[in-house]
């Protein structure tokens, strides 16, 4: 028997009611993927229960993208991680080999050469682990797409939103500026990610632990523990409507209530990472920026667009009142 034929490239992208936006994202990127050869994508449809695996399915057999797109419906949603992981576990299944693998939203374009710029980068850098795109908005403007770690002041900073601050503690802000040349960052956005084949087989898959949020950056500080880089690249260009398949930030919508998910994948992440005490401080330094910048709001007659309720969720589901109680163990294995 012939063994499968190899994959160079994994393409990796988890549905959740986003049918119409899985399938344009998939229009975008048939013509990169057979431009590049031996390459395939997997949607992941996250148990959605609207007929999306269906419309799905049926899209890739009407454009004539069976011969590289398939469907895996999965039994329940699990989130971003279970959903990315499902799909490499399937291709190793199979038997087939990859160097690397794309995650992609599938609220994402994929605009022409994107995927040729990340693997060229990634083949010409060969120490180089992980490597993310520049997202940009439906009108051209660049997204922040390349970050810092989180970190105790860079938490602070974030919520108190005062530019003298920004400036005297730049090296501790968490987004970065928008680059216009490759540059090595810390951890870059989950959207539009490339991760290459040896990093999973040091580090294990993504953290199934995390629902939705935190997932990429974690997986990025685990795999720069394990001594690999991870590098911008901002000629890799995907349209992202950010927020869209989350439901955080979709149209009319902008300044709704933070999911209670994201409030627990905030705790995992300190206190998996950076045990309790750093989290507790962490939590302390982020209420603080958060009333600071309420005075400031009262004071100057500023809008407060922080979402609803955000310090009370903050405090209700953050590890001052839950520490670390609840939290599951790691879950990466392949």
């Amino acid at each position: 028997m012939d063994s499968p034929r190899p994959v160079q490239l994994l393409v990796s992208i988890v549905n959740y009611r986003s049918a119409s936006l899985t399938i344009e994202c998939l229009a975008t990127l048939a013509p990169e993927l057979a431009a590049i050869g031996h390459a395939r994508a997997i949607v992941v449809d996250n148990a959605s229960g609207d007929g999306s695996a269906e419309r799905i399915a049926a899209a890739i057999t009407a454009r004539g993208w069976s011969g590289w797109a398939t469907l895996i419906p999965a039994a329940s949603n699990g989130g971003f991680a279970a959903g990315n992981n499902a799909a490499i576990r399937a291709c190793l299944g199979a038997g087939t080999n990859f160097e690397y693998v794309l995650l992609l939203n599938p609220d994402t374009l994929v605009r022409p050469g994107s995927i040729r710029a990340l693997l060229d980068f990634m083949r010409a850098h060969p120490d180089v682990g992980i490597a993310g795109g520049q997202c940009e908005a439906p009108d051209g403007l660049p997204q922040v797409s390349a970050f810092r770690f989180h970190n105790l002041v860079g938490e602070m900073l974030g919520y108190i939103r005062l530019g003298a601050l920004d400036q005297l503690f730049e090296r501790h802000l968490v987004r970065l500026p928008i680059q216009r040349e490759p540059v090595r960052v810390d951890w870059v956005t989950g959207a539009h990610m490339m991760v290459r084949a040896e990093v999973f087989d040091r580090i294990g898959l993504l953290d199934e632990g995390y629902f939705l949020y935190f997932e990429e950056t974690d997986f990025i500080l685990r795999a720069r523990r394990a001594g690999f880089t991870c590098w911008h690249v901002p000629t890799s260009r995907v349209m992202h409507y950010i927020g869209q398949t989350s439901g955080i930030n979709r149209p009319g919508t902008v300044h709704g209530r933070r999911p209670g998910y994201w409030f627990e994948s905030r705790r995992r992440y300190f206190v998996l990472n950076h045990g309790v005490a750093y989290a507790v401080a962490t939590d302390l330094a982020a209420c603080a920026g958060l009333a600071l910048w309420k005075l400031r709001c009262l004071a100057q007659g500023k809008l407060n667009d922080d979402p609803p309720y955000f310090l009370r969720d903050l405090l209700r589901y953050g590890v001052l009142t839950r520490g670390a109680a609840g939290l599951r163990p790691r879950s990466i294995a392949p």
